[in-house]
């Protein structure tokens, strides 16, 4: 009984395993997930040609306001929403730091739904949290805690000064 109790605990909690996510930053190089272990972590499907791109004003304000706190956001730029990212990587990571000031990771273009979607959409959306159901558009949000639960995903219609995205990361930082 206790064994079982474990199992549906573990498969309850859907961890995100850092260690063992292979991610390319969007310059193609190796983003080293394990970096993102003990954090919490807010992971945004961006795109700059999207009615909800000025979202990444108040997505580097969230960074720079939480960083020193353990919040790392991460930028996941897809063209899946009305080919609304097109642009290289080049252009990608030029358009987010002239425009928006964005420091914050940026992850290579990827697939976020479909046959093609990446491990580490897989894992987002098939959690609790996630449940089961494809990103709608740009700018989803999903919340992972410190211990690398998915505990709260938003639509793109939620802004990152929402009060409900707020009260989501306090309670991801506030995980030990």
């Amino acid at each position: 009984m206790t064994l079982v109790l474990s199992a549906l605990l573990a498969s309850a909690l859907a961890l995100v395993d850092f260690g063992r996510l292979e991610l390319k930053a969007l310059d193609g190089t190796p983003f080293p997930a394990a970096q993102l272990q003990g954090k919490a972590v807010l992971f945004v499907n961006v795109a700059s040609r999207c009615g909800y791109t000025s979202q990444y004003a108040g997505l580097q304000a969230l960074s720079a306001q939480h960083k020193a706190k353990g919040l790392v956001v991460v930028g996941v730029p897809s063209n899946q929403f009305g080919g609304q990212e097109p642009g290289t990587a080049q252009e990608i990571q030029t358009f987010c730091s002239t425009k928006y000031s964005v420091d914050f990771p940026l992850l290579e273009k990827q697939d976020v739904n479909g046959a093609k979607r990446t491990p580490l959409y897989a894992a987002l959306i098939g959690s609790p949290a996630g449940g089961g159901k494809d990103i709608g558009w740009n700018f989803e949000k999903f919340v992972v805690d410190r211990k690398g639960q998915v505990v709260a995903r938003f639509p793109s219609s939620v802004r990152p000064d929402a009060p409900e995205l707020a009260a989501a990361l306090e309670k991801a930082l506030a995980t030990p």
